[in-house]
């Protein structure tokens, strides 16, 4: 996203994700990833069938504690500024929706395993990692992690910016209306895209939640209604 559109990022953070990620098995770490210090687990490190028939486990809605490592608040304070001073605190479980989750393979000399995930956001896949392992008498922590797709845009159709020059720049840019697919459009005429291209308040439109504001294919705003007026949260058209 550009130029303006830059201003819908907030609507593709709540989006789902899906990412691969590569564990190092037999291991704990304090962070859960590889910034920690690796600590052997005694016990026999899972196999890959094992680690398969336990994935059904962790799929579908569930509750996950978030790794003191995250930059979630405990009364007014980082967990991860905690995490740093030594400090742990209780945290709460936090409901979270796994979509798929696929043993990939495994490297049994290297002792990894690498998974496909795909899950709501605010999924922490270091602690669905452990977790997993966890459950399993074993021990893991994120050695690798890759997010391949937000929503509907794919890593796969990304672009390095070595590879754009002007020309295939304009081919590849996505349009805003990718990212806001998932929101209902309403469609204004003349006098209604002059009031929103200026941030007008309106007259409500009796849609729940955010929603896009067209005139014809061209996107105009997202309002969402408060109460008796319609008050826009992103403006992409010049008045």
């Amino acid at each position: 996203m550009i130029g303006r559109a830059t201003r819908l990022a907030r609507y593709v953070t709540p989006m789902d994700k899906s990412y691969t990620a590569t564990a190092r098995l037999g291991f704990v770490s304090d962070t859960l990833d590889a910034e920690g210090e690796p600590v052997p687990v005694e016990g026999p490190v899972p196999d890959a069938d094992t680690i398969r028939a336990k994935l059904p486990d962790f799929t579908g809605h569930i509750l996950q504690v978030p790794p003191m490592t995250s930059a979630l608040k405990v009364d007014g304070r980082r967990l991860y500024d905690l995490h740093r001073q030594g400090v742990e605190v209780q945290r709460e479980p936090r409901p979270v929706d796994i979509h798929a989750f696929d043993l990939l393979s495994t490297d049994p000399e290297a002792g990894t395993a690498t998974f496909e995930i795909s899950c709501s956001s605010g999924t922490y896949v270091r602690s669905l990692i452990s977790d997993l392992a966890h459950s399993l008498g074993s021990g893991a922590y994120l050695t690798a992690l890759r997010r391949t797709r937000v929503g509907d845009l794919l890593l796969g159709d990304a672009s390095s910016p070595e590879e754009l020059d002007e020309t295939s720049l304009n081919n590849r840019i996505i349009r805003p209306e990718a990212v806001l697919g998932g929101l209902p459009a309403v469609e204004v005429g003349v006098d209604g895209r002059v009031a929103v291209c200026n941030g007008r308040k309106m007259r409500p439109f009796g849609v729940d939640g955010s929603y896009r504001v067209v005139a014809g294919e061209e996107l105009l705003a997202v309002y969402r209604d408060e109460g008796a007026e319609a008050r826009a949260e992103v403006v992409l058209c010049a008045p």
